[in-house]
């Protein structure tokens, strides 16, 4: 692995590098090798104290500058994270083993940053006539002041993206906790944001474990809190927001469906499932097509360029361009992920078509393990039920447009859904009956600035991206001016 790249591991708080603090020590391990490659400081209560005291502050001083300047800060943020996507980059494949082939995030921050740039001076409040008067009503939305958003080890800079930027365009400070496991990226991030010149303190970045995490979460200066993660992390997180009754928004996991209709482009459709499927990320994505729906009259055909497409993938060191597949995150994982497969082939949920085991010879030090993919599966199966975030994939037949349906539904999560058709009326039918926040029909799941993300059911409430989600950082309040 190369040690050229400079790996930040101090807290950020008030624009100055924190190294000692009461939360401890993380030494951070690089899942391609399984070998230690740096040493985070983690934020204990104190530091969030500090954190937050700070970002009020900043929140003050963010709010003295008129809304023009605010946005030309927040322009400039964009151009220095532009000018440092690659390094930004690299951190992500050194936070989480991320092949560099995607990890495209950092330019993802940029997107929303410069986005969301251009509400800072937008209109964001309204005015009504009201009932038996000729009364002024005013109807303002004002940011929350201080917010914290914490985010997940397999996206630090997505949420950064998706989060800190509609939070600093609502007038918000924010207090940035990465995971220990991926920490870096955000760090640097922080960085950036002192040298495009927003306020110290504006975007502090604490890296904390679950003490930490909840400390921030408990802290009566915390306005609203943004999550970022698993179901059962996210329970803890409104038990302890609920002490101060601070508002959550919770973005959390998925057991996605996509379903390939018989007059889909198989090719396209294969290829996108693949890489939707196991191989993004080695499947540790929320966006994650983990069930495949076949139609009957397809499924042999479609199976077979699936399989394909994703034996094709090159898996190998993330710092190499030409590779597409790399480890999951940590020993823990691939022993999870690995038990999630035993169990499958134990209980007979479908027919083991390909990978299943971790891989070996040069990789054996970091924690890779193959693409996986049942066929046949029962969608009743914890295997097709229960997320394994890892790159394992469920394949299902269906009979006709009512049955794909009932099982693309059948599940507690509703993050995503992809639908594969050439037949635009049904594409526009299956999209409205399907129980989830997005819907992507021939495509990715490509989280843009101007689209609305979330989740139905489990898969959490609040939005990020789009108008929703600049909202979902202010409040309102209601003016009324008596005219006599």
């Amino acid at each position: 692995m190369s040690t050229a790249l400079s790996l930040p591991s101090g807290l950020l708080i008030d624009g100055e590098r924190v190294t000692q603090s009461s939360g401890g020590r993380h030494e951070h391990i690089y899942p391609a090798t399984g070998e230690p490659n740096a040493t985070v400081t983690l934020a204990g209560a104190a530091e969030m104290d500090r954190a937050v005291a700070s970002a009020w502050e900043a929140h003050r001083a963010w709010m003295s500058l008129t809304v023009d300047r605010r946005r030309d800060l927040m322009v400039d943020l964009a151009d220095v994270v532009r000018d440092h996507l690659d390094e930004l980059a690299l951190l992500n494949v050194h936070d989480y083993a991320v092949p560099v082939s995607f990890a495209g995030t950092a330019r993802m921050l940029e997107w929303f940053i410069r986005h969301f740039a251009g509400y800072a001076d937008k209109p964001h409040g309204t005015s009504s006539p009201v009932n038996g008067s000729f009364d002024v009503n005013l109807i303002e939305r004002e940011p929350y002041g201080v917010v914290a958003v914490i985010t997940p080890w397999n996206g630090a800079l997505a949420v950064a993206a998706s989060c800190v930027a509609p939070a600093l365009a609502a007038g918000n400070a924010v207090v940035l906790k990465p995971s220990e496991l991926a920490p870096m990226a955000a760090l640097r991030f922080g960085e950036l944001c002192i040298e495009a010149g927003l306020p110290p303190g504006l975007v502090n970045v604490v890296p904390a474990g679950a003490e930490g995490g909840e400390a921030l979460v408990r802290h009566p200066g915390i306005r609203k809190v943004h999550f970022t993660g698993g179901d059962a992390t996210a329970r803890r997180v409104l038990v302890a927001a609920a002490a101060n009754l601070t508002p959550v928004v919770a973005e959390l996991g998925g057991k996605s469906a996509n379903v390939v209709f018989s007059d889909a482009d198989l090719d396209q459709a294969a290829a996108l499932a693949a890489h939707q499927g196991p191989l993004m990320q080695s499947g540790q994505s929320c966006a994650c097509a983990s069930r495949v729906l076949v139609h009957d009259a397809v499924y042999d055909e479609f199976l077979e360029k699936f399989l394909a497409a994703v034996a094709a993938a090159k898996i190998g060191d993330p710092l190499d361009p030409t590779v597409f597949f790399g480890p999951v995150i940590s020993a823990a994982a691939a022993d999870r992920i690995l038990g999630v497969i035993g169990d499958a082939v134990a209980q007979k949920s479908g027919e083991l078509l390909l990978g299943g085991t971790r891989i070996g010879g040069g990789l054996a030090p970091g924690y890779y393990i193959e693409p996986t993919v049942f066929g046949d599966v029962d969608n009743v199966s914890a295997l097709a039920q229960t997320e394994t975030f890892g790159p394992v994939v469920s394949v299902i037949r269906f009979r006709d447009e009512a049955e794909a349906l009932r099982l693309a539904n059948d599940t507690p999560y509703g993050l995503n859904a992809f639908v594969h058709t050439r037949d635009l009326t049904r594409a526009h039918r299956v999209a409205r009956r399907l129980e989830a926040g997005s819907v992507w029909i021939n495509q990715l799941s490509i989280i843009s600035p101007q689209g609305p993300y979330g989740g139905y059911k489990k898969s959490g409430f609040g939005r990020t991206g789009g108008l929703d989600g600049l909202h979902e950082f202010m409040q309102v309040k209601n003016i009324r001016i008596g005219m006599g």
